[in-house]
């Protein structure tokens, strides 16, 4: 059984190495046994993924990422994870390379993605080398989609219950996802939608269900149904 009590989450500026972003008051009680069980689940398929499909997934989409524009294959940006600890958050890059670019959301039809890019958003492959972020202990399989940092200084107290969903380690996929809560969020409505399925799967969460989600988000990428905004 997972629960919240009240807190008042305050942003912090100071953006130091390893530091939090933003403070959050965790105050989620989970059996010990449910967190050991999800980090060995986290780690087994990371590892297996890793070595038997990132090692050559990561040369041969490379090359596809180079042709289609020059620039880095792997998008590095920093975004808030667990207890608003900030991390590097991998990426395979989908969007034309401009040094210095500021942030700014991706939209539909977005004429920065490349037609690779494109691709690698329709079947969720851009997320793929987040598996290293997972053997590295920031991310897990299952959990709250990571927001960058702007994004969550523009919704951290606007929404309530939005820090909530940094009680737990982020995740490559999450329920929000499968249920379609998934692209863009530029208008509130949308990010409170997802706020409710990120905070419904904290309170539900369990290795059935992260395996459930796992399967949800596998048939989505084989059909390439994924819904968005």
């Amino acid at each position: 059984m997972v629960t919240f009590t009240d807190f008042n989450p305050v942003p912090i500026t100071q953006q130091g190495s390893g530091k939090p972003v933003f403070e959050v008051s965790n105050n989620v009680t989970q059996p010990i046994t449910n967190r050991v069980m999800k980090r060995i689940f986290d780690v087994l398929v990371a590892s297996f993924i890793t070595v038997a499909i990132l090692i050559w997934l990561i040369p041969l989409l490379g090359f596809l990422i180079r042709m289609s524009s020059p620039g880095p294959i792997i998008f590095m940006q920093t975004r808030t994870g667990r207890n608003g600890k900030p991390f590097l958050c991998f990426k395979f890059r989908t969007m034309k390379y401009e040094k210095g670019a500021v942030f700014s959301q991706a939209k539909l039809k977005d004429s920065r993605v490349t037609k690779i890019g494109e691709f690698l958003r329709r079947t969720n492959l851009d997320e793929m080398p987040q598996f290293v972020n997972v053997l590295l202990g920031d991310m897990s399989l299952v959990g709250p989609r990571p927001h960058p940092l702007l994004l969550d200084e523009q919704y951290w107290n606007e929404i309530d219950g939005y820090s909530h969903r940094y009680y737990v380690r982020p995740g490559i996929t999450g329920l929000a996802q499968v249920r379609g809560a998934r692209g863009e969020t530029s208008k509130a409505h949308q990010m409170q939608h997802r706020v409710r399925y990120d905070q419904l799967y904290i309170r539900r969460q369990s290795p059935w269900l992260d395996i459930k989600i796992c399967w949800w988000t596998i048939k989505s990428m084989l059909t390439g149904k994924t819904k968005g905004w």
